[in-house]
């Protein structure tokens, strides 16, 4: 099995045999595992072996399963007469035609129009004799689903990847720049000083050392370092054999939080802007793997 795995896929499945069993499954994505079996009456003791099957190539996403056993009109439907009703419709139509004196006696014809009298028996199933041609089916159904649900996963993966690159390489654009970023926020604090302190008789070194500890307040270093952590743990999520959805998205809300505490930090126009770049980057991976299981 490859993964990651879409959780989007549709199979088919069709066996031939005491019936024409037809099954297919179709999956799309949801936050949890959502079945919906739909299979004719008869056959329901057969849902949770069905359920089981599903769940052992599922971990969420919502599945509907169709189970059809193709049966002809009249298959496996047996008639029987209601005979002690067609003799109380008997009895009931010669007292009529008695008190009111009429020529003809009831007819077959006549008795065999009214409810009930010809009753339909839908005729029980080995259910363990069915069970191994469903289960064919079914098992041909998710072989197919799960080869979609790969190659569109492969897809994603290679999508995300693309995705990933593009902001590392903004990340690092913004660690790159962080001696500037720093210089020029303590260049602007000194002439903001400056200009609110114009007459005031402040030590110097007092004065640098509020600055250095104000532009230090601006230095993102950190996050850069919990990003790049972040960065690579996604990476990683991505080759791992197990679903990694949920971790993904949790992840995601980290690089967030690690972006919008970076960009607090920074009153900087170019710096700003990358920021935004790198927010833009995270909703288009969260779009992504919303499909992901």
């Amino acid at each position: 099995m490859k993964r990651p795995l879409s959780m989007t896929g549709y199979g088919r499945g069709e066996i031939n045999g005491a019936k024409r069993w037809t099954v297919e499954v179709r999956s799309v994505n949801h936050k949890f595992l959502d079945l919906s079996i739909k299979i004719p009456r008869k056959y329901l003791g057969l849902e949770d072996r069905i359920k089981k099957e599903i769940s052992s190539h599922y971990s969420r996403g919502h599945v509907d399963v169709y189970v059809n056993p193709g049966s002809e009109g009249g298959d496996g439907i047996r008639l029987v007469p209601n005979l002690i009703l067609a003799r109380n419709y008997h009895q009931c139509l010669e007292a009529i035609r008695q008190d009111l004196s009429l020529p003809d006696g009831p007819t077959l014809a006549m008795i065999q129009n009214y409810k009930e009298i010809i009753v339909a028996h839908e005729e029980e199933e080995d259910l363990e004799a069915v069970w191994p041609e469903v289960a064919e089916a079914l098992g041909q159904a998710m072989s197919m689903a799960q080869s979609m649900r790969e190659q569109e996963g492969e897809a994603l993966k290679n999508e995300l990847s693309q995705r990933l690159q593009e902001f590392a390489k903004t990340v690092e654009t913004i660690a790159k720049d962080i001696p500037s970023i720093v210089q020029r926020r303590t260049e602007k604090l000194r002439e903001r000083l400056a200009n609110l302190l114009q007459g005031v008789d402040l030590d110097p070194l007092r004065l640098a050392q509020e600055v250095a500890i104000m532009a230090d307040k601006a230095d993102v270093t950190e996050e850069v370092v919990r990003l790049r952590s972040h960065i690579s743990q996604f990476s990683g999520f991505l080759e791992a054999d197990e679903p990694v959805g949920r971790r993904l998205d949790f992840l995601l809300q980290e690089f967030l939080r690690e972006i919008n505490t970076l960009a607090s930090k920074i009153s900087d126009a170019p710096t700003a802007h990358l920021t935004v770049e790198l927010k833009t980057e995270v909703e288009k991976l969260r779009e992504q793997i919303q499909n992901i299981e």
